[in-house]
């Protein structure tokens, strides 16, 4: 379910407000939660409930210690030797997503290729809300990758944001015909990657991967700092939001 907040995410029952609050501690409570959810909840998620085999993220605020260590398997956009990496968790059917994918072009663009920020890919197809896509272009991007290199899963990712709707309305019989001639991809190998299941651990492991470190809804990503700190950051962050915290990240 897309919620105004821009972000698809599972909804938490709110307590109701207790009459004797006063009007002073109504404000002080305030004040902690916006600050606890301006890095979490201020920008748009598509989330959905952990499936029932799903590992449990931890409740502690470490969780997002439990990122997997970004090696060169993995597609990165920037500078590979930065020592502030956003791992992003995304969903190619997920409309803030789409959102946050501008963004975080708009960053690295801004950084330059000699900047001191890495942005890392990775899957978070929420099948209980894209069952028809999310996962089959997920498996498309890492087939992609494997014909063309990291620079052909990116082309591809850009190209798919680019073209299409979201929330599974897109005819892939149609667009990834398109996308993979624009590219230069053979379709036929294309085909026989995507039927083979050769990536389908590969996209569940990172699926594991993002419920570990707390992630509930997309995007989702977590911040490496350069001291190896991570941080939590939930949603479509707009542009200055994300490099506030990047900033806050590259201090030793």
């Amino acid at each position: 379910m897309e919620q105004n907040t821009s972000k698809e995410s599972v909804q938490t029952p709110i307590m109701p407000t207790q009459s004797y609050l006063t009007p002073i501690a109504i404000v002080i409570a305030g004040g902690f939660i916006a600050a606890a959810l301006y890095f979490s909840n201020a920008g748009g998620t598509t989330a959905v409930a952990p499936t029932p085999n799903a590992p449990v993220a931890q409740q502690q605020g470490d969780a997002t210690d439990n990122v997997r260590p970004v090696t060169k398997e993995d597609h990165i956009r920037g500078n590979p030797d930065a020592s502030v990496i956003v791992v992003e968790y995304s969903d190619y059917e997920c409309p803030f997503c789409k959102r946050f994918h501008d963004t975080m072009n708009a960053v690295i663009k801004k950084a330059g290729p000699d900047g001191d920020i890495a942005w890392v890919f990775r899957q978070f197809p929420l099948d209980q809300l894209h069952p028809k896509n999310a996962r089959k272009v997920a498996i498309a991007s890492e087939c992609a990758n494997e014909q063309g290199g990291n620079d052909a899963f990116w082309k591809f990712t850009d190209r798919y944001m680019e073209l299409t709707a979201t929330n599974d309305r897109t005819d892939l019989t149609v667009v990834l015909p398109k996308i993979y001639s624009e590219l230069g991809l053979d379709q036929s190998k294309m085909t026989s990657c995507i039927a083979s299941g050769k990536y389908d651990k590969h996209v569940q492991d990172d699926v594991e991967n993002a419920i570990a470190t707390g992630g509930r809804g997309t995007p989702w990503s977590v911040v490496i700092g350069a001291d190896g700190k991570t941080y939590p950051l939930n949603g479509a962050q707009p542009q200055s939001a994300v490099e506030q915290l990047l900033s806050l990240a590259a201090k030793k």
